[in-house]
């Protein structure tokens, strides 16, 4: 049986969880493939602390050098994260005709399109089915799963720290701080949760799925991206109150104009299979116009179920070892040389339903005057709600569901909503997804 020698740069919890994995399945991995895969080295900065996973038989190197250099290492993981010197790894890897396999979503958002041209000019794989969604195989779905589609739209819960936080709001009722501090107690917040609740590790799960979608180009650049920071009980309470959950979703939609990319708190009927999906799940729906839509749902994170995602791309190494590159499945689904420029919409231009809370002075004409705004912008509403205020001389608020409309319509309408002096605050607004 052939042997198939691994080396690992970085072996903190997914590379502990790969080496548990590749050692618990070896029987079947080895089924699958006719090879035997072996971890035969792993960098580390301090080889001395404790392990998940077994290392005997595995050389520990502070070096990553000595993995990429290593003449009988054929394929490398990387898990370090961050970008260099990741990205100055992979690419000496590559270059040495070694197989990439990484999990380092922001590397491949960024910088992906230089990757894998480099992969493609050697004749080796970039595989990275283990930046998105954790153990989900979402890539391998797209690619070629649903290869005989034209994806028309995909929306998804792609960051499970976020996901958490909504699902506690509105479960107990709490304020996105107390979430926060409570997440990051159990370790599912960083102590800077930035990437996190302000959407940018979600913008670059999008931005790669987008790609993946539609043939194009990687664009992070052009993602729209909002946190969760200012989502309150109040608003998690009214939206289920209208039959609907509020969830951090990233949206990539293909339209006669353009591409939208976006990711932001988001609307979805309560009756959808993915606004049911709580805690720190992820799911994705991909609607294709020949087989409508599929919902892919699983743990995003974690040693074993990221680590599942990094030995099936060392599978589908293993079985195209001897085979000529050109028989490779591309890296984004397409032909490297087919890959088309689409113009990406601004936030601006994209047309969405909205939900709406105005906090307005009780008293008589408000409604009208909102209403004739609207109107006035070309905006119908679909629903309308007023609390009455808890005690005399305190804000009402005004709830409102729109139809579909452009957002530019929409900020016209809003500015001038927010200077009537029967308007106490800026209004709030959250975009609404039907996901039909």
């Amino acid at each position: 049986m052939n042997v198939v020698k691994v080396g690992l740069l970085g072996l903190g919890t997914v590379g502990g969880g790969t080496v548990n994995v590749l050692a618990k399945n070896s029987n079947d991995i080895s089924r699958r493939t006719g090879c035997q895969v072996i971890v035969t080295k792993a960098s580390a900065r301090d080889i001395t602390r404790p392990r998940i996973c077994d290392t005997d038989g595995i050389k520990l190197t502070t070096n990553p050098d000595e993995i990429i250099n290593d003449p009988d290492i054929q394929i490398v993981i990387e898990l370090m994260g961050g970008e260099e010197p990741a990205k100055s790894l992979i690419i000496a890897a590559l270059e040495q005709g070694k197989h990439v396999i990484t999990a380092n979503k922001a590397l491949i958002a960024n910088y992906g399109n230089e990757l894998f041209a480099i992969a493609t000019k050697n004749n080796v794989t970039l595989a990275y089915e283990a930046a998105i969604a954790g153990g989900i195989p979402i890539v391998k779905a797209m690619r070629e799963g649903l290869s005989a589609n034209s994806i028309e739209w995909l929306a998804g819960i792609i960051n499970g720290t976020g996901n958490f936080i909504l699902t506690e709001m509105r479960d107990k009722g709490s304020d996105f701080a107390d979430v926060l501090k409570e997440a990051q107690e159990l370790g599912y917040a960083e102590a800077d949760p930035e990437y996190d609740v302000e959407g940018i590790d979600a913008a670059h799960k999008l931005c790669i799925l987008a790609s993946l979608a539609f043939g194009m180009p990687l664009n992070f650049e052009k993602v729209y991206t909002e946190g969760i920071s200012k989502v309150t009980p109040l608003d998690v309470t009214y939206a289920e109150e209208l039959g609907y959950r509020i969830k951090h979703l990233g949206v990539a939609r293909k339209t006669d104009s353009g591409v939208e990319m976006r990711v932001h708190p988001t609307l979805i009927p309560e009756k959808r299979l993915i606004a049911n999906v709580d805690g720190v799940m992820n799911a994705v729906v991909v609607n294709g116009n020949a087989v409508g839509s599929t919902l892919y749902y699983g743990p995003g994170a974690g040693a074993d179920a990221t680590a599942s995602a990094v030995v099936a791309d060392i599978v589908d190494i293993c079985r195209v070892l001897d085979v000529p590159s050109q028989h490779y499945v591309p890296a984004l689904g397409f032909a490297p040389d087919k890959l088309q420029e689409l113009p990406i919409l601004s936030i601006e231009n994209v047309t969405t339903a909205f939900y709406l809370r105005l906090s307005v002075k009780d008293k008589p004409g408000v409604m009208a005057a909102i209403t004739t705004i609207l109107a006035d912008n070309g905006i119908s509403i679909e629903a309308v709600q007023q609390k009455e205020p808890a005690k005399r001389g305190a804000n009402a608020q005004v709830i409102l569901l729109t139809d579909c409309v452009v957002e530019k319509s929409l900020l016209a309408a809003l500015t001038d909503i927010e200077s009537l002096d029967s308007i106490n605050e800026p209004a709030i607004r959250i975009r609404v997804e039907s996901l039909e």
